[in-house]
């Protein structure tokens, strides 16, 4: 089946779908995008990304092209149009064209893009990755300093994802001034003595949607959370480690730069965690 794609406004089959070759997302970058995972075809916390999605085009100043009850509409046309069970939404949002290619911004009622389309991922919810848990390497932080703007800008991450599989593991935890940032995807946690430490907000991590959620259910479920910078050595030294991200939920993590965390197996607080948000987002997806 042709998969159905969304562009400005207009259904689309995939091969039918074409974008300025002048467009500022493909030679500046200069867009922001947002993935809204899809279980029992509904949206998991689709009103946080759409939030943060307002969010980013606002600190970018590009103009929002879409009401919230317009995206929704967007967003379950593609699920029905596409017949996605267990996927994800892709949404992404660009300056527009803006003609011959300049730093200078183009004149501000420039219409932007938008694209969506969705696909599937029948594992979203029993990923077998969870059962075993994930294999990080540690790697420089070399991203620019806005990192809580969700831009597609990912060529960097996406060097340090090949360079975690060119040596065996599954994702590359960032380290800047000695401390961990977040995963090339994700954002991070270890688990001391009960305790869940992760990184706190501000502009050197993406104000992750699912790390609001779980950190949510952790509180409401008696779990301690605090939040500031951990080490390297110090996540190696931890009882447990995981990420999370609209992808992958909860994903334990049981080695670090090849030193076992904890048992070297996915932990209990983890696994409790992914439990809780798996049967949460069920109940509130939409």
């Amino acid at each position: 089946m042709t998969r159905t794609v969304y562009l400005n406004g207009d259904y689309l089959p995939e091969t039918e779908a074409k974008v300025s070759i002048f467009d500022r997302g493909f030679i500046m970058a200069d867009a922001v995008y947002e993935v809204t995972s899809v279980i029992d075809s509904k949206l998991v916390d689709f009103a946080g990304h759409m939030a943060r999605l307002e969010r980013s085009l606002g600190e970018l100043g590009i103009a929002k092209p879409l009401t919230t009850d317009e995206w929704l509409a967007v967003h379950r046309a593609l699920i029905e149009k596409n017949e996605i069970a267990d996927g994800a939404v892709y949404l992404q949002v660009t300056r527009g064209n803006g003609g011959d290619r300049d730093f200078v911004y183009p004149p501000s009622d420039t219409a932007p893009t938008v694209v969506a389309y969705t696909w599937q991922k029948p594992l979203l919810v029993d990923n077998p990755d969870a059962q075993r848990g994930w294999t990080v390497i540690s790697l420089p932080d070399i991203r620019w300093h806005r990192r809580d703007i969700k831009t597609v800008q990912l060529l960097y991450p996406s060097m340090a994802k090949m360079e975690a599989k060119a040596k065996g593991a599954d994702d590359a935890w960032l380290v800047e001034d000695g401390t961990v940032t977040e995963g090339t995807s994700n954002n991070v946690y270890i688990v001391k003595n009960g305790r869940i430490i992760t990184r706190e907000l501000s502009k050197d991590i993406l104000h992750g949607i699912t790390r609001a959620a779980v950190l949510r259910f952790a509180a409401e479920a008696q779990m301690e959370v605090e939040e500031r910078p951990f080490t390297i050595a110090e996540a190696q030294a931890a009882d447990e480690a995981f990420a999370t991200s609209a992808s992958s939920f909860v994903m334990p993590v049981v080695s670090i730069d090849g030193t076992p965390v904890g048992t070297g197996k996915p932990g209990p607080v983890a696994r409790r965690l992914r439990e809780i948000y798996v049967e949460e987002s069920r109940k509130a997806a939409i």
